[in-house]
């Protein structure tokens, strides 16, 4: 892999973001009022029910948890579907540069964009919630690790299906975040769910990464061995996106649907 051929792809996003406020509002605004909201509706709920539970920290952590995740996903999606908007698609493929090399490009730039939201996120639970997530230790990276290598498998994926499909397909991407949501049991414990919903939690690493978040919580310690499950499901999605895309490529270079790749749907 030539690291060059991939720094191009992060310095190209570099200076789209740098020369457009429009761009680098996002990076933090909405992050910061979804943390706002979601604090003050976490109060109000403690303030209904007090118990033994920190009911706070978990929903705001589960909150803040959530939206790395999504801002991750986005963050692959958004700098590919870049290329696809300014029709600079064909012009990034027509250079030497490898489809790994422009995948690890990609999952660079998301990787800054995310850290800066994760970052504005912190600061907001902190200084306006007293907050501390310092205490979970190494957990919390854990739990961040796990669900930052599925973000990118969700957003490799979502740019294998816009690659296929067409940039039509991209109204395909935004939904699946929501669509995993109620599976992954952000805000409630996976018992609640039904036996059909449990089956499908347990194959998605966010199930045990929010599993362990409100048992470290409690008080009751990270569960390693739900960590592993998680993290090696992880793993495993994102070698399968990984491939995914490849195969999606290969099959577009050879039929000549990427010389026809307009703001339609390609068939």
């Amino acid at each position: 892999m030539n690291v060059r051929r991939a720094f191009a792809v992060v310095l190209r996003q570099f200076y789209l973001v740098r020369g457009s406020l429009s761009r680098v509002f996002p990076l933090f605004v909405w992050v910061a009022i979804d943390v706002v909201l979601w604090g003050f509706i976490s109060r109000y709920f403690a303030s209904l029910s007090p118990g033994r539970f920190p009911l706070v920290p978990a929903l705001l952590g589960a909150v803040l948890l959530w939206d790395f995740l999504t801002r991750v996903m986005q963050g692959v999606t958004m700098a590919f579907l870049e290329d696809v908007w300014a029709r600079n698609f064909l012009n990034v493929f027509a250079t030497p540069i490898r489809i790994s090399e422009y995948l690890a490009g990609l999952v660079v730039s998301s990787t800054l964009t995310s850290a800066v939201g994760l970052a504005v996120m912190l600061l907001v639970a902190t200084a306006c919630f007293g907050l501390s997530f310092a205490a979970l230790g190494f957990s919390l990276a854990a739990y961040l690790g796990v669900l930052f290598l599925f973000g990118i498998a969700l957003g490799i994926f979502g740019t294998a299906l816009v690659l296929r499909m067409g940039p039509a397909a991209e109204w395909f991407i935004w939904p699946i975040p929501a669509v995993l949501s109620p599976f992954a049991g952000v805000f409630y414990p996976l018992a609640t769910l039904p036996a059909w919903m449990r089956a499908i939690a347990r194959l998605l690493p966010p199930g045990w990464v929010f599993e362990g978040l409100r048992s470290s919580l409690a008080g009751h310690g990270a569960p390693t061995a739900a960590l592993g499950i998680g993290a090696a499901l992880a793993v495993s999605y994102l070698a399968l996106a990984c491939a995914f895309f490849a195969a999606v490529h290969r099959h577009a270079v050879r039929t000549g649907l990427i010389a026809r790749y307009s703001a339609e749907t390609v068939s």
